[in-house]
């Protein structure tokens, strides 16, 4: 069974979207793609850090669920990333009210080592040299994945083209994608990312599905038409999560499995936003993920008759 890899933040959020609002409640990047992943039964660690303010049960939710947490450093004395926002009405924009580093500030990943011939790893987004660290740590995988933000574009451009340049997958959205590339056409963009290192680019349009360039060649899924939208956090790391996991799971990395891959985590990506922060991840069953597999292809498959 392959092994996969999973760097990102193990965290607290406090969210307030027009339907509610939390208190400190579990997040991180690294937890919404470990969850997601758990749901192909592959072997995974998430390397990440944490204070010891950081509750015992949310470390056995990750464990319950097959997730390896050696890689998981605890601070003593130390506090855990908290990040609280707001959503605006429409749930494609926010505000960032606080944005405490805390214990990730001098974050140095150790990768466990039972994991570090993994084939598959996913590089969370985190800071360029924290991301090149683990690449460093790990013996030749079979895939990298790659996800980041415009943040370290503004602030370590350099550094993060050193990391794009060693991965196999980008996986960023559509603004993301403009900024990096110089260009608004998102063809163009894929185009010009790819003649950065990656031979994959996956571009993510939220509430208007993902799209996956290779060479020539393009796939767009939709994302599936929800009547309701509790919460868009996470939703992109719940994406990543079910790409790689599925791509973990069978370990094909052709580009045609790559579409099966956009339609997995695509799939998964629609159940994170049904409720606040993991807890819809938490409790999802294997039928609830074939039924909503079974909408996603009933929306996707037509016939043509050429008149």
């Amino acid at each position: 069974m392959s092994k996969l890899l999973i760097v990102g933040t193990v965290a607290f959020d406090a969210i307030e979207t027009p339907f509610g609002k939390t208190d400190k409640i579990l997040g991180g990047a690294g937890t919404y793609i470990g969850l997601s992943a758990s749901n192909f039964h592959i072997d995974s660690a998430v390397v990440s850090v944490v204070g010891d303010d950081f509750p015992q049960e949310y470390l056995d939710l990750m464990q319950n669920n097959n997730i390896n947490i050696e890689g998981i450093e605890i601070v003593k004395g130390g506090k855990t990333f908290f990040w609280s926002g707001k959503y605006h009405n429409d749930l494609n924009t926010r505000d960032t009210l606080d944005t405490q580093l805390n214990v990730l500030a001098d974050f140095d990943p150790v990768v466990p080592e039972e994991f570090k011939d993994s084939e598959y790893v996913m590089l969370g987004n985190l800071h360029p040299l924290v991301q090149l660290s683990v690449l460093e740590q790990v013996k030749n995988p079979k895939l990298v994945v790659l996800d980041t933000m415009n943040f370290w574009m503004d602030h370590t451009l350099n550094d993060l083209k050193r990391v794009i340049s060693k991965v196999d997958v980008i996986a960023i959205n559509d603004e993301e994608a403009r900024q990096l590339s110089g260009e608004y056409s998102l063809v163009k963009a894929a185009r010009e990312i790819s003649k950065m290192g990656p031979a994959y680019v996956v571009i993510k349009k939220g509430e208007h599905g993902a799209l996956l360039f290779h060479k020539n060649e393009i796939f767009f899924a939709p994302a599936l038409p929800l009547e309701e939208v509790f919460d868009p956090t996470g939703a992109g790391d719940t994406f990543a999560g079910g790409f790689i996991g599925y791509l973990a799971k069978t370990d094909d990395i052709s580009f045609e499995n790559m579409k099966n891959a956009i339609i997995y985590g695509s799939n998964l990506a629609s159940f994170c936003v049904e409720k606040f922060g993991t807890e819809r991840m938490q409790n999802l069953t294997s039928e609830e993920i074939k039924k909503r597999l079974d909408e996603f292809q009933k929306l996707t498959k037509f016939e043509t008759n050429h008149i």
